[in-house]
């Protein structure tokens, strides 16, 4: 007869299976990504985040051998979004199109409205900058930026503009302007809205006198005379808006720390293995003229970067908006 320590076999199988335990990470890591990913913009849909992310899935599923599924999830000026990229598993099955708002003007100067600060993301790289500017409904009668100035000095408390949430580019821009016109306590008030497409959309019904934000949104509308573009931040005019002033030109100097850009970031802890997973596909998607043309088309200057330039861009970018911010007498002010 056939004697079997039982005991030993089954502390054998529960060796086994704590081994398989320990194993399964390492093999999802390797085999990732076998399903489809999910990409949270922060924002509402038709402005600069949702643009970004949509050209980057457009491409990316190419590399990744699996759908990239953008998730729109506005609401707290990008806050929403992202938490719950923070707090997602760090497996690479969700990630965060980072935008400045929410990823750096937001914890420099509002911390109390987050429950993250801007390192409590893993950096896994920059897709593109967005030139930023300032502009007003094709039939306003503010044809220069000299008529724009001027009736901000005469009436600014009874105008108002369009952003898409407090402590974001489209917020901080025209902060700024106002500070370096010195108006004071005189200035527009500030309609908050979702995201840079609802803005503008607000702009072209006439609720809001003009609106700043990165111009890639409304480059289309501008070029199609609905919306005159009254300057832009780039260091030298637009090649697709040469008749556009740059701030420079026009002495607002400040205003040039102002512009946009996307990346993409994950939650803290992600693996090591799987960040340069996407670092891979990130480079490919790069070099892809798909999406360099819809980066371009959609006025946008492509800059793809890695984890660590990603990492350090954004915490340069987070001094700047916390400078600024103290300069503006606005930290922890903002409710």
């Amino acid at each position: 007869m056939l004697h079997v320590n039982l005991k030993g076999f089954t502390g054998a199988l529960s060796l086994s299976a704590a081994a398989c335990m320990v194993a399964n990470p390492a093999w999802a890591q390797s085999d990732y990504p076998s399903r489809p990913i999910t990409l949270i913009t922060p924002y509402s849909t038709g402005g600069d985040s949702d643009m970004a992310a949509r050209n980057f899935s457009a491409v990316a599923f190419k590399y990744f051998k699996q759908p990239v599924v953008v998730l729109n999830k506005p609401g707290a000026s990008g806050v929403i979004g992202s938490e719950q990229g923070r707090t997602a598993e760090p497996d690479g099955y969700t990630l965060l199109l980072s935008r400045p708002g929410s990823q750096a003007i937001l914890p420099a100067i509002a911390p109390t409205q987050t429950k993250y600060k801007w390192d409590d993301f893993t950096a896994i790289g920059l897709l593109e900058l967005n030139p930023y500017g300032c502009y007003v409904k094709g039939d306003s009668p503010y044809k220069t930026y000299k008529d724009f100035e001027k009736a901000l000095r005469e009436k600014g408390p009874s105008m108002n503009y369009g952003t898409a949430g407090t402590l974001t580019t489209n917020s901080m821009g025209p902060r700024v302007l106002f500070s370096e016109l010195k108006l004071g306590g005189k200035v527009p008030t500030q309609i908050p809205y979702k995201g840079t497409g609802e803005a503008t959309s607000a702009l072209l019904a006439g609720q809001v006198d003009f609106s700043c934000s990165s111009i890639g949104p409304a480059f289309g509308l501008i070029n199609a005379g609905n919306l005159r573009a009254l300057f832009v931040t780039t260091p030298e005019r637009l090649k697709s808006l040469p008749d556009v002033p740059t701030a420079k030109e026009l002495g607002l100097s400040k205003m040039n720390q102002i512009t946009g850009w996307s990346g993409i970031s994950g939650p803290p802890n992600m693996p090591a293995e799987i960040v340069e997973k996407i670092r891979k596909v990130m480079e490919e998607t790069g070099k892809d003229q798909q999406w360099i043309s819809a980066t371009e088309n959609a006025g946008s200057v492509p800059y793809m970067k890695g984890p660590e330039e990603a990492r350090k861009f954004i915490a340069g970018q987070f001094e700047v908006y916390h400078d600024l911010g103290k300069e503006l007498d606005i930290i922890d002010k903002t409710k």
